[in-house]
């Protein structure tokens, strides 16, 4: 009943905001991300979620838990309340809740974050590991926003190397976005012998993506020759985690890591090796899974409207926070759409169960 009137609510949020798709309303420079656990600072409180069960329809998980669904996503102070939120819509719209289970990967000790997510979710099937960061050391190269250099946002790459071997097929999710569909259909893609499966958008120009350096230098842009490499948004991947495992990928991620340490071939983070690596060798999968963009540029966090078509999941990828907007009282169109979402308990923005 709940996650009816939650998609009742979601609907009607929705038919609101679809005229306002051509937005570009710029929306002012954030202030500096602050740590929410800092000492002079108190912890963040969360309402505690609804209970979510499966349907009469679920099938047995059973001792080899065939039917469970793995989901991986990364857990940090900064990003908690968005997280919260991902987690819930994922509960939420799930017709078997309690077959999924959650792998949250950490890199400071953050007590606080760890009893929240436990309070608040206190029938949640999850566990923590530790990323230890000396994978990374050394690898990560500057870019455009400080957000992205951080060494949590490189744990993707390792998840085959952390999580436990029995578990060969994963779902990586981002912590800025909702899922407003079943995520059963998107555990269930046919992966065809790939690696991973994702969104591509074939339309977006690749070029942009790489510097002058690495196009000149075709001992490196040669890469892609026999491809034909989209774009990809690493924040919403379907992996198979074995193959993952037997191809080498992690290492092959890192090679790029090196060269771009030596001769700086692009400017954003951990998405671009995965695109030398593997753009043009994915599983494509319906537009509708990862609705991103919404969060704007990385440099200016323009508010964007929303793509035409069918969508199963909002991403706020981009320099722009839906949380953050929401509290500046300056929010963009579509930050309503993840306001429900939203168990912050001092938020003015959720709306009340």
């Amino acid at each position: 009943m709940v996650a009816f009137a939650s998609s009742i609510l979601f609907l009607g949020l929705l038919s609101l905001l679809l005229p306002a798709s051509a937005s570009t309303k710029p929306y002012p420079p954030s202030a500096p991300t602050r740590n929410p656990f800092a000492a002079d600072t108190p912890p963040l409180s969360f309402r505690e979620a609804p209970a979510f069960r499966n349907g009469e329809t679920c099938p047995d998980n059973g001792a080899n838990g065939n039917t469970t669904i793995h989901i991986a996503m990364t857990l940090d102070a900064n990003y908690l309340r968005g997280t919260v939120a991902a987690v819930l819509s994922i509960l939420q719209h799930s017709t078997c809740p309690e077959n999924v289970v959650f792998h949250f990967l950490w890199v400071r000790h953050e007590p606080h974050v760890f009893s929240s997510i436990k309070s608040t979710f206190p029938y949640l099937n999850f566990k923590f590991y530790q990323f230890d960061t000396t994978r990374v050391r050394g690898l990560i190269s500057k870019s455009i926003r400080q957000a992205l250099d951080q060494p949590l946002n490189y744990a993707r790459i390792y998840l085959a190397d952390i999580l436990p071997q029995q578990v060969n097929r994963l779902i990586y999710l981002d912590s800025d976005l909702v899922v407003v569909d079943d995520v059963a259909k998107l555990w269930e893609v046919d992966l065809r012998e790939k690696v991973l499966a994702a969104p591509e958008y074939c339309h977006a120009n690749l070029t942009n993506y790489f510097t002058d350096a690495f196009w000149s230098a075709p001992e490196l842009s040669s890469t892609f020759d026999g491809r034909q490499p989209c774009y990809f948004n690493t924040g919403v991947m379907v992996m198979d985690l074995d193959r993952w495992r037997n191809g080498g990928y992690s290492q092959k991620v890192e090679d790029w890591m090196v060269v771009q340490k030596h001769k700086r071939i692009y400017q954003l983070g951990s998405l671009p090796p995965f695109l030398l690596v593997l753009a043009g060798n994915i599983e494509p999968v319906d537009h509708r899974w990862n609705q991103h963009g919404l969060g704007g540029d990385n440099i200016e966090g323009k508010c964007r409207g929303l793509h035409p078509g069918p969508i199963s999941l909002l991403h706020w990828s981009g320099k722009g926070k839906p949380w953050l907007r929401l509290d500046s009282r300056k929010p963009c169109n579509v930050d309503h759409l993840w306001a429900p979402y939203d168990l912050y308990r001092s938020s003015k923005h959720s709306f009340e169960e």
